[in-house]
């Protein structure tokens, strides 16, 4: 488990290292759009799948719907289910203290990416819940062949200018995803009260489809919406495409049991002092 695991940072460098070529050889606009769908579809997957439905339980669904979402959100090269829910959950039990894996404490730069070359890139535990699912279990320790498996993809359908493409939208994703762990701790309003650092920030909330609201995710870890705040003491609703993504699985029939706060709940949680978005 521990190989498979360090496979990830090698892999993420390799896309590091991919995606400079794109300077020397230029990209189609078919391999821009290639970059813009794929970062979208395995962002969505990480936020809707890894981070509000299995990390945080926010809504229930298939077991079918976990696998797939699953799959496309280890094809971003953000590791498997139990490895990122491990992490994740440390993350909040101990966030912005010097235990945590990944601490915005130690610096901006160490919670963006160095803490993945570190000892604590190994979670302490798995969670047990992930791991007696055996689909999961497994992705998550083959999590490195869907990506291997886009990047060939992307090869077979458009050559060295998709690949570069792949290459450039996995590079561009996991500096998305880590602005939560850094940006969103560092920058920012907080408008609910925590015992941490985490800002809601509206720029990281644009690019990782609802994730910036990070403070109140903090104070309602549970909330299947992110996107709440209070201003003037009143709730207001922020844009949040991974909520929205929810709604239409729940329309469908795919989502349920779906976990909200009450107007009543957001206003008891706000800092009616410094309550701006």
């Amino acid at each position: 488990t521990r190989a498979s695991y360090w496979l990830g940072p090698i892999l993420i460098g390799v896309c590091h290292l991919g995606a400079g070529f794109a300077v020397f050889t230029g990209l189609s606009l078919s391999a821009w759009i290639w970059i813009v769908v794929w970062y979208e579809i395995r962002m969505l997957a990480i936020t809707s799948v890894y981070h509000r439905l299995l990390a945080h339980k926010a809504y229930s669904s298939p077991a079918w719907f976990k696998w797939v979402g699953s799959f496309v959100a280890a094809s971003a090269g953000q590791m498997g289910p139990s490895w990122w829910k491990g992490h994740h959950e440390v993350h909040h039990r101990l966030a912005d203290q010097a235990d945590e894996p990944h601490s915005s404490v130690k610096g901006f730069w160490w919670s963006h990416y160095r803490w993945l070359l570190s000892q604590n890139f190994i979670p302490s535990q798995l969670p047990a819940d992930v791991e007696r699912d055996w689909v999961l279990r497994i992705i998550d320790r083959l999590h490195f062949l869907p990506l291997l498996a886009l990047g060939l993809l992307s090869y077979g359908i458009g050559g060295l200018d998709y690949l570069i493409a792949f290459f450039v939208s996995t590079t561009l994703l996991f500096h998305g995803v880590a602005l939560v762990n850094s940006a969103c701790h560092t920058s920012g309003s907080s408008p609910f009260q925590t015992d941490d650092n985490s800002r809601n920030n509206r720029l990281v909330a644009m690019l990782t489809l609802g994730e910036g609201w990070h403070n109140f995710h903090h104070a309602f870890p549970w909330s299947a919406r992110q996107g709440i705040t209070v201003v003037d003491d009143k709730v207001q609703y922020l844009p949040d495409f991974t909520y929205s993504f929810i709604q239409g699985l729940q329309r469908i029939g795919i989502a349920s049991k779906v976990r909200l706060p009450s107007n009543s709940t957001v206003s008891a949680g706000a800092n009616h002092a410094r309550n701006h978005s």
